[in-house]
Parts: structure tokens; C-alpha cells; sequence
């Protein structure tokens, strides 16, 4: 079966030695993954696009819907303009003009809104596509990481990693792609109108707008250490809410909560400051850049009035004017929705790099080109000088001799951190050693598969843990293909078939993580009291069990008397067995 460890304590030594608090590092040098230096926004844009690629159909039909509905859009102010015109004065309207003119601006709308919707939809598409294909890469490293590397990194940061921080890089990718498409036709088409239209006017438009540019280049470039920040502490807490919550029985039986909550505070607030520096910053450039267009619309206003009235700098109708300011609008636009979008792109982006560095850590050594099978296990074990650490600087185990032949029991005992599990990992070389040699059936441990040396032992851990799904699945767990007779009868022999063929669907009961549904029958006898939970036992010849009583009487079932036995400090406590 493919075994699990426990990695509290490894991690811990690993964290303390190293002084990485935050197990953050997922690279092989001293930067974080979060380091604008180790993935600058260019490199991390590429990479990116390298998963946009596989999905060229959407990204096309986005780009191509993008252009129609701007060009759409932007034809717009024109008939208004030519509509503006015909309306001379009270009394001298030109309907015979303005009827067609009226029709045309209604099918170009609706065709505008047609083609905007079809490009949010490939927008849709293209993004969640790529997100898929991130997810499943970074689920397929993490399968792949030795597991040195799992217990070294807090569980919950590298779920935040695979989880959050994809999910933020595909909000970024969804409205990136959109302003992205939207915004260079637009600025491109608007040039290309006003161009046709009047080129004095033109300059104006473009000589004052590169201040809103400068406005959004300066902000967006304060704020990505910001939004950096804010996505480590939130894996880190990420990470701390995941062991409060999964080792909470541990932590009531310590009375560590005060503790643990103190822990969560400070991180918490450590997530506030920074969330909220980043949020002021990314904020800053909405209203800066709309304060900057909104002087661009003024000024474009004052000089096209001063050209219907003087022709200077151009001579412009009422309806030209209003094109005009249309198209002083439409040009700012872009940009005023890239500001908009500043934050969620800057999350994005601090997303991404967290997931690269995950997806660059280095890997679990392969097995050799030559790697056999261990196909029939003899059972003989030896560890000849054998060296382990898991940090360079802090010696754990030192010349290990043991060797063992088919048939021996052996027994690792002493105290807890002395290396009893670490052992076992390199039995099963969860970890490789750092010198001398382990042996199963005279041959190397690195001579054979992974998978096939996993196969031929069997593990009992300490700590046990079950998935959700049913009861036969988990028993089958490390034997996908065992049949229901077997799965039985392994129940059988580790004495669980009796209590399994109580549940409500046997074999078939879906169980939460950690086997909720397995301990509903202790539970049950608890809350109903004494009385009646001897009244179900006494019904029944499926279980065996305690009772203890309101007045410290302990009660237990006949089928127990003959093993039950107090200590010597407990020799005082009233003991009643109960019979059918």
C-alpha cells in the first residue's frame, strides 16, 4: 500500500532550523516566490501566454468579436453627429434624412452589443480553459514533490497556491484579456476616425492624454509590492487556519487555543495592513486618471467650440464638436478601465508567481533508467552505515547497522525525535539517504521502483486518517482493484466487520474526511445516557463497551470482564458488569 506520515514534527524542525518561519520559500535560492526580481512582470506575462496558446480558437474569435464591437461602437458618435446636424433649428429638422439615419444607428447598437457579448463569452471560455490547464500542471507537481518537500511547507499554503492563487490568475487573465482586446482597438480605431475626420482636432486629443497614462504607469508601479505582500500573508494564513482546524481535538487537549487565536490575530492583522495599503494604492488611480480625463473632455470642449464660432484651429459644425468629445471619451477610456482593473491585475500577477515558484521547485529525483521491480519480496532488510539529516548542519542518525532476515520481528523503540519514523521513510525512501547503504533482498533500495518497494511493505501509522467516500473504498484504498470479498475479509481480521455491518449502507456508507459517520454510534451512546445505552447494548451482540456513570461508577459489558483491569491508583472506582 502507499503509505502516509504524519509531518508535524518535521516540519517543525525544518522550519526552526532553517529560521523560515512562513515555510514560504519554495525555490532553491533565498528569495521568496513572491520576488519581482526572480519573476518580473515580463516573464511572468510570457509564461502566461504559453498557457493561452493550446486555446488559439477562443482567443481569436475574442480578438476578432473585440474588433467588430469597437469599430461598432466608435461609428456611433458619427451618426449622432450627422443627426445633430440635421437638427437646424425649431421648425427645420430634416426627417426625410433623419429616418434612415435614426435605423442605421439602432442596427449598429444592437450589433455592437452582439458582438460584445460574443466576445465576453470567449473571454469566459479562454479564461476558465486556462485555468483548468494551471490547476491540473500545478496539482500534477505537487504529486510529483518528494516528500521532504511537503513536510517542509505549511499544507494550507501550498492549497492556497493551487486553489486561491489560480483562481486570482484566471480574474486577472478574464478581465486583462477583456481590457486588453477592448482597449488597443479602441485607441486604435478612435485614431483612425478622428484622423478622417480632422487631424488639428486630432493632435489636441492625443497631445493631452499620455497624462493619464503617466498617472496609471506610477501608481500601478507603487502598489505591486503591496499586492505581493498581501497574497504571502494569506497563504501563511491560509496555512494556519488549515492546522487549527484539522488538528483542533489536539489543540482543546492542550489548551492551546488562546494561543493558536493569538497566532491568528497577529496574521490576520498582518493581512489587514497589508490588504489595505494595497487596496489605498490600487485606488489612487481610478479617480487620478478620470480627474485627468475629465480636464482632457474641458479642453477638448473650449478649443472645438472656439472652432465653430472662429474656424480656428479647425473649422467644426455642432455635430463635428460632439464627435469629437464622443471620441475624447472613447480614447481616455481604455485607459480608465485598465486603473479600474489595476487591482485585480495586481493580485493576478503576485498569484502567478507564487504558483510558478511552486511549479519550479525542484522535483522528486526519479527512479534510475535501470529500476526494477520488486516483484516477489523475500523480506530481508539491511541497513549498512547508514547517514541521514534532514538540514546539513544538524546530524540525525549516524552509522546505521541493522540488519534483518525473513521471519525476525524487530522493535524501534525510543524516545520521541530520536528517529524511529525517520527510519522508516528511508525504508521506504520517502527521504534518500545521505550515506552508506539500505538492502532489501541483497539489492540496493535505489535499484528498485518507488512504487514497487512502497508495494511490498505494510505500514500501521500511529495516526490514521480516512477520505470521504464509502467505507470500501477507504478499506480499499491501497488496493483499487480488491473485490467486496476482500475487502470484507480484511475487515474481518482487523475486527471492524462487526461495527461496519451496523451503519446505516454497511459497506456502502459515504463517510466524511476523518469518519464522521464511524464515530455517530459512540456518540449516540453518549448523548442517550446510561439507561439506554445499556438497554441497546443488551439488544445487540455487535459491540462491546464502557459506561461510566453521573457518580464515577464505571459499567462495562461482560464480553469485556475478562481483560478489563484498573490500576492500582484506580483501585477504589466502583466497577458493575452488565449482562444480557
Amino acid at each position: 500500500m502507499n503509505p502516509y506520515t504524519s509531518s508535524g514534527s518535521v516540519a517543525t524542525m525544518t522550519a526552526n532550523v532553517s529560521g523560515n518561519d512562513n515555510l514560504n520559500d519554495l525555490g532553491d535560492g533565498p528569495r521568496q516566490p513572491g520576488d519581482p526580481e526572480r519573476y518580473p512582470v515580463g516573464a511572468v506575462t510570457r509564461r502566461l501566454m504559453g498557457y493561452v496558446r493550446p486555446h488559439r480558437i477562443s482567443f481569436v474569435a475574442s480578438f476578432v468579436s473585440a474588433a467588430i464591437s469597437v469599430i461598432l461602437q466608435l461609428y456611433t458618435p458619427i451618426l449622432i453627429g450627422e443627426g445633430i446636424d440635421l437638427i437646424v433649428a425649431a421648425g427645420q429638422v430634416d426627417f426625410d434624412a433623419l429616418l434612415p439615419l435614426v435605423t442605421k444607428l439602432a442596427i449598429v447598437v444592437v450589433g455592437a452589443a452582439a458582438f460584445q457579448w460574443l466576445q465576453g463569452y470567449c473571454v469566459n471560455r479562454l479564461s476558465y480553459e486556462t485555468v483548468r490547464d494551471m490547476r491540473v500542471e500545478a496539482s500534477d507537481k505537487l504529486s510529483r514533490m518528494p516528500l521532504s518537500f511537503i513536510d517542509s511547507h505549511a499544507h494550507g499554503d501550498l492549497m492556497s497556491r493551487v486553489v486561491n492563487d489560480v483562481d486570482q490568475v484566471g480574474d486577472g487573465l478574464l478581465q486583462g484579456f477583456t481590457q486588453l482586446f477592448t482597449g488597443v482597438i479602441t485607441i486604435v480605431g478612435t485614431l483612425a476616425f478622428m484622423l478622417s475626420i480632422n487631424l488639428t482636432m486630432t493632435l489636441v486629443v492625443v497631445l493631452v492624454t499620455p497624462l493619464s497614462i503617466f498617472a496609471a504607469g506610477a501608481v500601478a508601479k507603487l502598489s505591486n509590492k503591496s499586492f505581493t505582500a498581501q497574497q504571502r500573508i494569506q497563504g501563511q494564513l491560509g496555512g494556519h487556519i488549515e492546522e487549527y482546524v484539522g488538528e483542533q481535538k489536539l489543540v482543546d487537549a492542550f489548551a492551546y487555543g488562546p494561543n493558536a487565536q493569538a497566532r491568528f490575530d497577529a496574521l490576520n492583522a498582518e493581512l489587514y495592513t497589508a490588504g489595505e495599503r494595497a487596496q489605498f494604492m490600487g485606488s489612487l488611480s481610478n479617480p487620478g486618471t478620470r480627474f485627468i480625463n475629465n480636464i482632457i473632455y474641458a479642453v477638448v470642449a473650449v478649443i472645438g467650440c472656439v472652432g465653430v464660432i472662429t474656424g480656428v484651429p479647425a473649422a467644426l459644425t455642432v455635430g463635428g464638436v460632439q464627435i469629437f468629445l464622443s471620441y475624447a471619451n472613447q480614447y481616455t477610456k481604455p485607459f480608465n478601465e485598465v486603473t479600474n482593473v489595476i487591482t485585480q491585475i495586481q493580485t493576478a500577477y503576485a498569484s502567478a508567481r507564487r504558483m510558478f515558484a511552486l511549479l519550479d521547485a525542484r522535483e522528486q529525483e526519479p527512479d534510475a533508467p535501470d529500476a526494477v521491480e520488486l516483484a516477489a519480496p523475500q523480506g530481508e532488510v539491511a541497513l549498512e552505515h547508514v547517514d541521514f539529516s534532514y538540514v546539513p548542519d544538524r546530524r540525525l542518525l549516524q552509522d546505521i547497522c541493522i540488519e534483518a532476515k525473513p521471519g525476525m520481528r524487530f522493535a524501534l523503540v525510543g524516545p520521541t525525535g530520536c528517529g524511529k519514523t525517520t527510519l522508516i521513510n528511508l525504508l521506504l525512501r520517502f527521504y534518500d539517504i545521505d550515506a552508506g547503504r539500505i538492502a532489501v533482498d541483497g539489492r540496493s533500495s535505489r535499484d528498485y521502483t518507488r512504487a514497487s518497494l512502497r508495494r511490498a511493505f505494510g505500514m500501521v501509522l500511529q495516526d490514521t486518517w480516512l477520505f470521504e467516500g464509502t467505507v470500501a473504498d477507504n478499506i480499499a484504498y491501497g488496493c483499487p482493484g480488491a473485490t467486496r470479498e476482500q475487502v470484507v475479509e480484511a475487515a474481518k481480521r482487523a475486527h471492524a466487520h462487526k461495527f461496519i455491518v451496523q451503519l446505516p449502507g454497511g459497506y456502502d456508507t459515504v463517510i466524511g474526511e476523518d469518519g464522521a459517520v464511524c464515530d455517530g454510534l459512540s456518540t449516540s451512546l453518549f448523548v442517550m445516557g446510561l439507561e439506554k445505552a445499556a438497554a441497546l447494548w443488551a439488544e445487540s451482540s455487535d459491540f462491546e463497551a464502557i459506561f461510566i456513570a453521573a457518580d464515577g461508577t464505571v459499567y462495562i459489558t461482560d464480553g469485556l470482564k475478562e481483560d478489563f483491569s484498573l490500576l492500582s491508583d484506580y483501585a477504589d472506582t466502583t466497577v458493575q458488569v452488565i449482562t444480557r
